[in-house]
């Protein structure tokens, strides 16, 4: 599969105040953006709109109504293409002239269309983020964006051009057996945003291995199935059978409780979920190329607002 992150860095040119986390805003103002940039059709809703499933706008923020599922797929709706990384500040206040980056990932060939997400960045600026304050959210510049992997710049801001990458990234879940070791004997998994696992419809406290790994399995295998090369060849039955048999050595999750307000909703809605670590213990040889996918495309709800960042520390048998 196809995969490009890309880091965005914007200089306010107002004060701002933003929430504690930030996902959600960036993520509404982008769909705003995006839509500006892109619908031809301003009245027509997407879901009957004819040009749906080539219009960027309506393939990342009405997925289901754009994207097909492919035949003969176990997927039942098609996960967005994007997920963005969040200011990881959880700072409320920023000045005028400070710099926040976030970082927007794209999966499959929708990296061809990124000059949109540029122009959707800059129209942002316009728009404005953050808190209304004196009439007016806080507006800010796009400085320059980087593709994450080279650290080259496709933008900047006293350019008018921009230089997609040739070579994106390929993501994929067969892992080099030179490089699969049989001697690690535990791994500590660190949730960076808050992780929001759903089991028979009520939110997880815990997470038991069999669990994670039903949900990280279930977000990797869709990403290939609708943006990737297809249904991947994996035992499913196997993997799950396997995965009971690796236990919790140490726990220090804890639940987070933070609200974002939905403007399609009209309504503040509370988006908690797991933080901290945990560190399991067992063969964890045919999941390890299920955990380096997941550290690339999160994992969980909501991961689109930038839920669900996680990466996993090997530990080897001493």
């Amino acid at each position: 599969m196809i995969f490009g992150s890309y880091k965005f860095v914007i200089r306010l040119e107002d004060d701002a105040v933003l929430p504690y986390y930030k996902g959600s805003t960036f993520r509404g103002v982008l769909g705003h953006a995006l839509k500006k940039v892109v619908c031809a059709l301003k009245q027509q809703k997407c879901p009957t709109c004819l040009l749906r499933e080539n219009c960027n706008y309506s393939m990342i923020f009405e997925t289901a109504d754009a994207i097909a599922i492919p035949d003969g797929s176990r997927v039942s709706s098609a996960p967005s293409p994007l997920v963005l990384e969040p200011p990881v500040s959880t700072r409320y206040e920023f000045k005028k002239g400070e710099t926040l980056d976030c970082t927007l990932m794209l999966f499959g060939d929708i990296n061809r269309n990124l000059p949109y997400f540029v122009y959707a960045f800059q129209q942002m600026g316009e728009i404005g983020i953050g808190k209304t304050m004196n009439g007016k959210r806080s507006r800010f510049v796009l400085e320059s964006v980087t593709f994450t992997s080279s650290g080259s710049k496709i933008y900047t801001n006293k350019s008018l051009s921009i230089a997609i990458p040739e070579a994106l990234e390929s993501l994929t879940l067969i892992e080099d057996a030179d490089r699969v070791s049989s001697a690690i004997s535990k791994i500590t998994m660190q949730i960076h945003t808050p992780l929001r696992i759903i089991a028979r419809k009520v939110p997880v406290a815990n997470l038991p291995f069999p669990l994670l790994m039903r949900n990280i399995i279930r977000r990797t295998t869709a990403l290939l199935n609708v943006y990737g090369d297809g249904e991947p060849d994996i035992d499913y039955s196997g993997l799950v059978s396997q995965a009971d048999q690796i236990t919790i050595a140490a726990n220090s999750l804890k639940w987070f409780d933070w609200k974002r307000y939905s403007s399609t909703q009209d309504k503040k809605m509370f988006m908690g979920g797991l933080v901290g670590k945990v560190e399991y213990q067992g063969d964890f040889t045919p999941f390890l190329p299920f955990m380096k996918m997941a550290e690339k495309v999160h994992i969980g709800k909501n991961t689109a607002f930038g839920l669900g960042k996680v990466s996993f520390v090997k530990v080897q048998e001493s």
